[in-house]
């Protein structure tokens, strides 16, 4: 029989079978082991927002605290229990597993080899509409440019590599540069914005529709930081048609707008550049530029970086 994740955050019996089937049968644990250090690092995250925030509301106290973090406790094991924050398969590959769908080889030489599966609107990546690789070029080439993402770091970069290297050649910055910024905006293409009828915005940098942009738009819920507390509001931002137009927009966006000056001088570094764009208001989280570098740190961009760069030179 399968072990079920605690249903409740006071499930320790749940735990406790958990732990003695990890002795027995490692690999078929490693999904739920996977998932409850997801659950851990989610109940972390909302204890540091509920931290960011001033509190103190009228009428909280004690016993409203104590309540309040009964519940974002339970809200994390619901949330690892669902679709989760992607963090699962991370771990599952660091505690020795394999994810769903992840390819066997680290560099990009296997992830240019990868397939890739287009899904139509409304279809399911069991029912596969086209089969490319990143040999392909012309409509082939247009096609997977505009192909669902499967939701891996691997499949993220086989996709979206090529577009990804003309762009940062645009802008002097290494292609996994761009890679890492839209994994941080779109959860390694979990979470790209969807339009109306569910189909991709591919909007793959967060890159907002002012009154300047003519194109169409989608309008979701997002959260915006203010003097350091995240907010939920409604925005406007970009649609694109396809990954290649808004890794093109992204370039335009960058050079056209003069405050980012300073951040395009800074290319030669990616640490720096990120540092450069968050200081001109790119992105309203504070710590946007280190969680693009933690991502620039993670194994699938370090295995391409030195794919890129053709190894270490001795």
């Amino acid at each position: 029989m399968a072990i079920e994740l605690a249903q409740v955050y006071t499930d320790f019996a749940g735990l406790g079978a958990l732990k003695a089937k990890a002795r027995k049968d490692r690999e078929s644990a490693l999904d739920e082991v996977a998932r409850q250090f997801e659950s851990l690092f989610t109940q972390m995250m909302l204890r540091s927002m509920r931290d960011a925030s001033f509190g103190g509301g009228l009428g909280e106290g004690r016993n409203t605290a104590f309540y309040r973090d009964m519940y974002d406790q339970q809200l994390a094991v619901e949330m690892s229990r669902q679709r989760g924050l992607g963090l699962a398969e991370v771990i599952k590959r660091q505690l020795g597993g394999t994810a769903p769908g992840a390819a066997h080889g680290r560099d990009l030489a296997s992830y240019r080899s990868q397939p890739i599966v287009a899904t139509p609107r409304g279809g399911t990546p069991d029912e596969p509409v086209a089969t490319d690789s990143l040999g392909g070029a012309g409509s082939a080439r247009a096609d997977k440019m505009s192909a669902a993402l499967d939701g891996t770091p691997e499949g993220f970069l086989a996709t979206l590599l090529p577009a990804a290297e003309q762009a940062a050649g645009k802008l002097g910055l290494p292609p996994e540069a761009l890679l890492a910024q839209a994994a941080l905006e779109t959860g390694w293409g979990r979470h790209v914005m969807q339009r109306p009828d569910g189909g991709s915005s591919h909007n793959l940098f967060g890159i907002k529709a002012d009154s300047r942009w003519q194109g169409e738009r989608v309008t979701v819920t997002t959260l915006e930081y203010k003097d350091g507390v995240a907010l939920k509001t409604r925005a406007d931002f970009r649609a694109y048609d396809s990954w290649q137009a808004s890794f093109d927009d992204y370039v335009r966006f960058i050079q056209d707008n003069p405050r980012y000056a300073e951040a395009l001088r800074s290319t030669a570094d990616s640490g720096r550049y990120f540092d450069e764009l968050q200081r001109a208001g790119y992105a309203t989280d504070p710590a946007y530029a280190r969680k693009i570098r933690r991502i620039l740190g993670s194994e699938p961009l370090r295995s391409a970086a030195l794919e890129i760069t053709g190894g270490a030179k001795g």
